[in-house]
């Protein structure tokens, strides 16, 4: 058998240690670097709330049964109904959401106290990996007198919005 070295120019080199650097920067950078803001639009006019100014307002914790992690979770948050008065002025009659994932929906009747913009979960902020780095989920949702959902039924959890990246005024 015969043997051949290889021998590369430094340029070859050096691409391969640049794009190995790059391999392992790509990988120890956490998802949240991309999701520093939570962007609220209303009509022509976009603006962004900082994913730290979001924690700071966040004057909630509730405990609640999550019917995704089948289990307790400590939530941290905002009354959605407060923010979206801090931020629009009223609440208006139907917000568009977009997601980190391009999922999109538009949904009405957000004058509800019960529902709560979180940011933390067991003490930690969310990040996308954890279905975050902003949720929208229903503090009481076993007391809204259409009798009690099935938590194991996840389809009665389908109006739960994860991986919240904008949310835009409907009018």
């Amino acid at each position: 058998m015969n043997a051949v070295a290889l021998h590369r120019s430094p340029w070859a080199r050096a691409r391969g240690r640049f794009a190995c650097a790059l391999i392992v920067v790509g990988l120890t950078f956490p998802t949240t670097v991309f999701a520093q803001a939570l962007s609220i639009i209303n009509g022509d006019v976009t603006q962004k709330v900082a994913l730290s100014d979001l924690r700071a307002m966040s004057d909630t914790t509730f405990t609640l049964y999550d019917p995704f992690q089948g289990r307790d979770v400590e939530m941290r948050g905002v009354a959605f109904q407060t923010f979206l008065i801090e931020q629009f002025g009223e609440v208006p009659p139907a917000l568009h959401f977009t997601a980190w994932d391009d999922y999109e929906v538009t949904l009405e009747g957000w004058d509800d106290p019960s529902w709560h913009l979180i940011s933390s979960e067991d003490g930690d902020p969310l990040t996308i990996r954890s279905r975050g780095p902003v949720r929208l989920v229903e503090r009481d949702y076993n007391n809204q007198g259409n009798g009690d959902r099935d938590v194991e039924n996840l389809r009665e959890f389908n109006d739960w919005i994860w991986m919240i990246r904008s949310i835009e005024a409907k009018w």
